[in-house]
């Protein structure tokens, strides 16, 4: 490992957490790119659809583990929680990391015990960084500035960050598609919260981070490709479960804000519609109705997965 030494954990003492969900090609492609012995759990919310158990168990330092369809924050819970290695990298299936990305992430929460995550940036195939690779505790002026576009000229003052790659940038929250923990302070703190089936669950992470006096690292100089695809969820559903995630957030962690809290979610929601009637105009079909599931999601607080209700008020 890069700069390994006495308080840097070799690789047999790092684990890769991997969430999956009917990916079993993301998943084999991501392996393939890695060390045949690096250790790694993948955790199957389609609990062995697509045959990844044989592809995980045929690894030196594979495990195999049935989620049950239980959503990302869970799934990635029962793996850290199970794993018996000093520090978990959490992985999704679509992420590409090197060897030298892992452990650059790894000796950030190894030798500052400030930093409770460090995570990597996400790149578009033009190897731009992804829109929320992290970001800032939501509030109504940022959503305000987030539904109008105004984080388009002041970059800083929205929800999400997507900041240019390899200039620093100071966040609430990282997101967990390729974040590495001690795994005894995830324990401490929580873990991922299981009262989101998926998205926000990271940003509760930064929030319980914060309540304990840690901070999380954006690592903008660690740029890692993100193949298109993912998870074999409905797209529809992860759209609305998105805008029903993000109104449970601000439930959840700001109640004393109800007021403030209705106001963001209008106002995201107003903005997402407002952007699906230019879409409609630009006869994007897929993208409207993306735009008006996820100002549904907000409005309701109710989203399903393939029928199944996940999120309600």
């Amino acid at each position: 490992m890069r700069g390994a030494g006495a308080a840097v954990p070799q690789w047999d003492d790092v684990e890769l957490v991997v969430v999956a969900y009917r990916s079993r090609a993301q998943v084999e492609a991501m392996l393939a790119g890695l060390p045949a012995n690096l250790p790694v759990a993948v955790v199957d919310n389609s609990d062995g659809a697509d045959g990844l158990g044989a592809l995980v168990t045929a690894r030196p330092h594979g495990r195999y583990l049935s989620g049950g369809g239980v959503g990302f924050a869970r799934a990635a819970n029962l793996g850290a929680r199970t794993s018996t290695a000093s520090v978990v990298v959490f992985v999704k299936p679509s992420a590409r990391p090197t060897t030298a990305d892992l452990a650059t992430l790894v000796e950030d929460v190894v030798t500052d015990p400030g930093c409770s995550a460090s995570a990597a940036v996400l790149t578009d195939p033009e190897g731009r960084s992804q829109r929320g690779v992290g970001g800032w505790e939501p509030s109504p002026r940022r959503a305000l500035v987030h539904a109008v576009g105004l984080h388009k000229l002041w970059p800083h003052a929205g929800i999400y960050a997507r900041p240019p790659i390899g200039v620093p940038l100071e966040v609430d929250w990282v997101n967990g598609g390729v974040m590495a923990v001690r795994r005894e302070t995830f324990l401490e703190l929580g873990c991922f919260d299981e009262g989101f089936h998926v998205f926000n669950e990271d940003m509760a992470f930064g929030w319980a981070s914060r309540q304990h006096g840690l901070r999380q690292r954006l690592r903008t100089d660690v740029a890692v490709p993100s193949a298109v695809g993912g998870s074999g969820g409905p797209a529809l559903d992860l759209w609305r479960l998105r805008g029903a995630s993000m109104a449970r957030y601000l439930d959840r962690y700001h109640p004393g804000r109800r007021v403030g809290n209705e106001v963001a979610v209008v106002v995201l929601a107003l903005g997402s519609l407002a952007r699906a009637a230019v879409q409609t105009l630009r006869r994007d079909g897929d993208e409207a109705r993306a735009s008006r599931v996820y100002a549904r999601g907000l409005l309701t607080r109710r989203a399903y997965m393939e029928g199944r209700l996940v999120s309600r008020r």
